[in-house]
């Protein structure tokens, strides 16, 4: 028990009355050496820096499925990996986005249309269509969702390369004749740079291919890159002459 002492408060009032007197030297003391800001509240932060060092690059998107993604290959043994280092062997100031996902058809493609074409996108490679193909989809369907695919890339003035597929004979001859003709009526319509089959040479191969006879393995996606480069090289020299 606190003793209360003979001419005084008691002494417990007295403690209290000295931590109070203090806290208020103790706030101003924190407040005073608190470090002063040199950069006004308003001002935006800088953006963190490139640690590569180099400048952002304009970009070429590839929009498609596991073609392009690569499946059951390594990331530079897929035919958009292989298009980056000629970019690089080259020097062309381009960056190679593989915007592949496995299992996509041209439904999937255009509803993840605007998260593809984020940033400094100059060329557009539209190789979807194979999974609509696979699944018997609706031709008329494909070409419209193809269609929204490239005029809202031409809003934005990306320059867009169509690949064409080709759809399996099981659904009959007339299904697979209109799956094909979609593609090149398209690139006639939207007036955009055509490459007839993306598979050219590979598709039918077995040495060319994976197990499972679709994806082309290793040495197939050599020659898949070697046709794709063959029409994406001369855009690349007329971008490098514009610019």
């Amino acid at each position: 028990m606190l003793s209360r002492s003979k001419s005084g408060p008691p002494l417990f009032l007295l403690l209290l009355l000295s931590v109070a007197a203090c806290l208020p030297l103790a706030c101003n003391s924190r407040s005073d050496q608190r470090p002063q800001s040199t950069v006004p509240s308003a001002e935006p932060a800088a953006p963190a820096p490139d640690p590569s060092g180099r400048p952002a690059r304009p970009k070429v998107v590839m929009l498609g499925d596991s073609l392009t993604a690569g499946l059951g290959l390594l990331e530079t043994q897929s035919y958009p990996g292989l298009l980056q280092e000629r970019i690089d062997a080259e020097g062309y100031g381009f960056e190679i986005v593989n915007a592949g996902v496995s299992g996509d058809t041209t439904a999937g493609g255009l509803r993840r249309l605007d998260w593809a074409l984020q940033g400094d996108v100059r060329i557009l490679i539209l190789a979807l269509g194979a999974n609509d193909g696979l699944r018997g989809l609706s031709v008329a369907a494909m070409k419209n969702n193809l269609s929204e695919i490239i005029t809202r890339a031409k809003a934005r003035n990306v320059v867009v390369i169509l690949a064409g597929m080709g759809a399996p004979p099981n659904y009959g001859p007339e299904y697979a004749l209109s799956f094909r003709q979609a593609f090149r009526q398209l690139a006639l319509t939207h007036r955009v740079t055509f490459l007839p089959f993306l598979l050219d040479k590979v598709a039918g191969q077995s040495a060319l291919n994976q197990g499972d006879g679709i994806h082309p393995n290793a040495e197939g996606a050599v020659i898949v890159a070697d046709t794709v480069w063959a029409v994406l090289k001369p855009m690349l020299d007329q971008m490098a002459a514009n610019s």
